[in-house]
């Protein structure tokens, strides 16, 4: 088999760079056009030393054809034929897919691909760089989108002009779960029903486009950052551990131990049946304008309802209970050395809330959000695995007995392994953070006998990115999660950080390659060409259904947008049946129109950049979250990879 051949920087080749278009001798005038073809690549940076691919989308079968690859002064620094055998077909404009191999490229530098012979083709610039760079600008971008989600007083105003917001959250009342309407978020009810408050629950985050705020979801994503400042110990950026505590602030307010009580949301996605009151996805606004808004109409959209997970006094879903009290003691044993007081008071938090866990009659469904369609969780022992196993390190740090905690984590472990789950990590799977916690419990915690070693620990983990590697082997552009299911970009981003989680424990690299290719399909080299983040890459989304975004931001991809979020991604093509349906009323005119994506919908998918497309374009904490702890894990795996503090200039194209 013929191997791409790498040619010396400065060697005159055969052809020339016009305007950043390779022509050769050949394409001389009166020659026929060649077939027109698009190339996919990692738009944000490869590694100088990793397996790096790139896909070629042809209009058909290509015979003879080559590609070259130019760096910025069009030297020629690498070449080699396009395989004969296509990866497989995307859709009907696109029958033939083909892997290009960049492996041989290992000088940092600015480079393009081109392809002549059969097909033509141009890719954008991409880079080689190191580790620092490419891992530390994702984990820096998606910081910058947790802080544009701050709610409440204490707001960074930032480029896109954040005002304080929510603040009568402070005195909110707390309310009865409401009937809702099946499969919706109607509520069928003529009134809500008082049952407390008033409670202050001003602050956290907005759960995502909206201004709803759920502690199933924010105490997720304060994992994922206390997780990630864990893992790059003193390289954590200050911003990281400011938006952890930021988020554990709120959860304090969530969790009342003296009454056992545990706080579920704040506010209400729509209005009811009878049309008596709105709820927040009724309207299209800055979150400022609530506190203002004296509309009778719109009183749960000013003076917010709040939910408890369960009445004061009764067991606590278990699902909630193992990720809010992990976010406490992940807080404790970053305190422990220096606040030793306030990791105590952290850690009694985690206990306390730990002992309330409904494990013996878990409700059905699971508690999450109302409705409960909205986070759908199925599974609870991958939480509360995961909260034994912070608290058993939060409590050895402290100088406390712990062993009893490692045994609850192993016992949940061995009853989370039986389930034979075929989810990996997300917002309703923490197993992969979880038999990492209780891997290094097991190692710095006496014990005694557990009911799973740390080589059930270790094959769990490969358990989950096997499923993954399992897909992008039959996938024609190396996708590791279905494209016509919901949390494409979230689940892939947990894969990657799942590779760094397993790589770390067993000092290997055995799936790295995998890695690198999920992240290449994630920064552009999807078939439509846009990366999952905001302001990562050339091409990222334009459009997101994101009131701020919308509202403070460009429409054009030029500064200022809400850098860091990532969006769903690619959905199935059923979830379009209605289409989008007309712009709200305030909502910003927004769609991509001009990159006519549809041309490359397939394998029943589609990706629409557009306000109107929930299905695809709205980013969330849980998605930016699981690109923040894949970059951290990442980062670890180099220890002399630097994180630089800010977030340089980013670069897109126009529409």
């Amino acid at each position: 088999m013929r191997r791409a051949g790498v040619g010396p920087l400065g060697v005159a080749v055969a052809g020339v760079l016009v305007s950043g278009v390779l022509t050769t001798p050949a394409q001389s005038a009166g020659t026929p056009a060649q077939p027109h073809g698009r190339i996919r690549l990692n738009q944000q940076g490869y590694l100088a030393h990793e397996s790096k691919q790139a896909r070629l989308m042809a209009a058909g079968p290509v015979s003879g054809a080559t590609y070259r690859v130019a760096d910025a002064a069009g030297h020629v620094v690498l070449h080699g034929p396009v395989p004969a055998h296509s990866t497989g077909s995307w859709n009907t404009s696109f029958p033939a897919v083909y892997r290009l191999d960049l492996t041989a490229l290992r000088s940092p530098g600015r480079y393009r691909i081109t392809t002549q012979g059969g097909v033509s083709a141009r890719s954008p610039w991409f880079r080689v760089r190191t580790a620092g760079p490419v891992f530390g600008r994702i984990l820096r971008a998606g910081v910058l989108f947790d802080r544009n989600q701050r709610d409440g007083a204490d707001i960074v105003a930032g480029r896109l002009h954040r005002r304080p917001s929510h603040l009568l959250d402070r005195h909110a009342l707390v309310y009865a779960h409401p009937r809702m309407e099946r499969g919706s978020d109607l509520i069928l009810d003529r009134h809500l029903h008082r049952t407390g408050g008033p409670v202050d629950v001003a602050g956290g985050w907005f759960d995502a486009g909206d201004y709803l705020k759920f502690t199933h979801s924010t105490a997720y994503n304060d994992v994922l950052l206390f997780s990630s400042a864990r893992l790059l110990g003193r390289r954590a950026p200050g911003s990281l551990v400011r938006e952890a505590r930021y988020g554990l602030r709120w959860l304090t307010k969530m969790w009342r131990p003296r009454t056992g009580t545990l706080l579920l949301q704040v506010g209400i996605g729509s209005g009811n049946r009878a049309g008596t009151f709105r709820g927040d996805h009724d309207l299209w606004r800055l979150p400022q304008a609530d506190d203002r808004d004296t509309r009778h109409i719109d009183r749960f959209v000013s003076h917010r309802p709040v939910f408890r997970a369960a009445p004061p006094g009764h067991r606590i879903s278990p699902n909630l209970v193992g990720r809010v009290s992990a976010a406490f003691a992940l807080a404790a044993q970053r305190d422990a050395g220096h606040r030793p007081v306030r990791a105590r008071n952290e850690l009694r938090s985690a206990t306390t809330l730990y002992a309330r866990a409904a494990v013996s009659h878990p409700p059905h469904p699971l508690v999450t959000a109302l409705p409960h369609a909205f986070y759908p969780e199925s599974t609870w022992r991958d939480d509360m695995q995961l909260g034994a196993a912070e608290i058993a390190l939060a409590a050895h740090r402290l100088g406390q007995r712990a062993g009893r905690y490692v045994r609850d984590s192993a016992h949940f472990a061995h009853g989370f392994i039986a389930e034979h789950s075929t989810d990996t990590l997300n917002l309703y799977d923490t197993a992969a953070l979880a038999d990492a916690a209780l891997a290094e419990a097991m190692r710095a915690v006496p014990h005694g006998r557990l009911a799973v070693g740390r080589a059930d620990l270790v094959a769990d983990l490969a358990r989950q990115i096997r499923l993954g590697v399992s897909h992008a082997q039959q996938d024609p552009f190396g996708a590791a999660e279905p494209v016509d299911e919901f949390d494409a970009n979230s689940h892939t981003f947990g894969l990657i950080a799942t590779v760094g989680l397993y790589d770390a424990l067993t000092h290997s690299h055995r799936f790295q390659g995998f890695a690198g290719l999920q992240r290449s399909w994630l920064l552009g080299g999807d078939p439509w060409g846009v990366t999952a983040m905001v302001g990562i890459g050339q091409r990222f989304p334009l459009c997101m259904q994101h009131q701020v975004a919308n509202l403070s931001g460009t429409l054009d991809g030029t500064a200022p947008v809400d850098v860091g979020g990532v969006v769903n991604g690619p959905n199935g093509k059923d979830n379009f049946e209605g289409g989008l349906g007309g712009f709200q009323d305030g909502m910003r005119h927004c769609t991509a129109a001009s990159r006519r994506l549809s041309r490359f919908d397939g394998h029943g998918s589609r990706y629409v950049d557009d306000v109107r497309s929930w299905q695809t374009d709205e980013p969330a904490l849980d998605m930016t979250g699981a690109a923040i702890i894949a970059a951290a894990a990442q980062l670890r795996l180099h220890p002399r990879a630097q994180v630089r503090t800010r977030l340089g200039p980013m670069r897109s194209d126009r529409p």
